[in-house]
């Protein structure tokens, strides 16, 4: 998707808050298109952000005399709360959550469109990919998350340009076990996507809006089988480079123990290392193809409500407020993932290791969020790892996309 980058506070922007400063009565019952002078917005965070987002709350209630209450909850049910709640009137205006609930959002009509503007612009493209759902915006994306290759830089200084050349520079270093990846008994798809997209396979095309087709399922292109004889060979009975008895426990202490110089993990792991004393180094995640490795890119942001009394105040607030350079770097510092906002993604990358996930983040696509993908998940783990442990190759593969296939239906 191709943005055109203007200025912080786009066309969108001052049409929001014209509007916020023209509309100073009671909101509304009718959907909200009229603020009230010091009424109340509810916005749903987690409590690792609600800190991190107090300085924009107090800077819009003083600007414009709309109290901003911050309610901390639950990762695990602020979804399914959400959902529960909007229908009903008791929800909040604004939540915070994941690109990938949009398809179950947008399926249960609980949220509405956000008008970016111009300043759609001024965020990565990885990100307003993310928020955009059947060609339209709904999210206000705060934070880029993706794996990346984490590598013991005292045991192998430079960077591999391959996936054979890391598994020969780990071996040059001595290392039985050059390369850890978690996995277990089901696989682990998510972790092992950036080698499928090498081979041309992503799970699933796009339509003319770039958005992705459920009706065009790539994992049976030749590149899927492709893919799925690769990894036949890097499993049990070729090099054995992938391992279903390896976990992320597991995964996590070989790269601890210094017996694995490369760890394909997230940026949630690298805390870990750090405090392990491990000259850490971030890689780009090597191809074992002439193409790119692409992993999966998870997008954080703020949905507003589709029942919203006053979605005017509530698209400022988002738009004017939290899509500001200050506020993203407050969420960066609250969680440590990359800023959604160019500026801030830049001023971020000053930290090498943010730096290196930002790097492979360029290559990353956004986790489809269509409901489709809920069929997806449900086989492909299970496929992968029967590969992984010595089933043919191809009826395996064949058999995951004809069990995705009626699945959708």
């Amino acid at each position: 998707m191709k943005v055109t980058k203007k200025g912080a506070l786009g066309l969108g922007a001052v049409v929001v808050a014209s509007a916020f400063v023209l509309s100073g009565c009671q909101a509304s019952g009718d959907g909200g298109d009229t603020p009230a002078k010091g009424g109340t917005l509810t916005v749903w965070v987690d409590a690792e952000r609600v800190d991190a987002l107090k300085g924009a709350a107090d800077a819009y209630t003083e600007k414009t005399g709309v109290k901003v209450d911050l309610v901390s909850k639950d990762n695990a049910t602020i979804k399914d709360d959400f959902i529960q709640q909007v229908p009903t009137g008791e929800g909040p205006d604004v939540v915070m959550g994941a690109h990938d609930w949009l398809g179950e959002l947008t399926t249960n009509g609980v949220v509405a469109p956000l008008e970016l503007g111009d300043s759609a612009g001024d965020y990565l493209d990885v990100a307003i990919q993310a928020a955009t759902y059947e060609g339209t915006v709904y999210m206000l994306p705060y934070a880029v998350e993706n794996i990346a290759v984490l590598r013991n830089a005292d045991l192998v200084p430079e960077a591999a340009s391959s996936f054979d050349d890391m598994i020969a520079k780990g071996k040059a270093a001595g290392l039985t076990q050059p390369f850890v990846v978690e996995q277990g008994a089901e696989g682990n798809p998510y972790h092992l996507y950036p080698f499928q997209t090498a081979f041309g396979a992503p799970v699933f095309g796009t339509d003319a809006s770039g958005s992705y087709d459920p009706t065009d399922l790539q994992l049976g292109s030749e590149g899927g089988y492709e893919f799925a004889n690769w990894l036949s060979g890097q499993g049990r009975n070729g090099t054995g480079v992938f391992n279903t008895d390896i976990d992320g426990a597991i995964a996590k202490q070989a790269f601890l123990d210094g017996t694995a110089a490369f760890w394909l993990t997230g940026p949630w792991n690298v805390g870990s290392a750090v405090d392990a004393g491990i000259n850490v180094a971030i890689d780009p995640i090597p191809s074992p193809t002439a193409d790119a490795a692409q992993p999966f890119a998870g997008v954080k942001g703020f949905f507003l409500s589709a029942e919203s009394k006053n979605k005017v105040a509530a698209t400022d607030f988002l738009v004017n407020y939290l899509g500001t350079e200050d506020v993203q770097l407050d969420l960066f510092k609250a969680g440590n993932l990359l800023p959604a906002l160019s500026a801030a993604a830049e001023t971020a990358s000053s930290d090498p290791i943010i730096a290196g996930f930002s790097k492979v983040g360029a290559d990353a696509v956004p986790m489809p969020a269509i409901p489709a993908m809920g069929s997806v998940w449900q086989y492909w783990g299970v496929a992968q790892a029967a590969i992984i442990n010595g089933e043919d190759p191809k009826a395996t593969w064949e058999k995951l996309v004809s069990d995705v296939q009626g699945a959708i239906g």
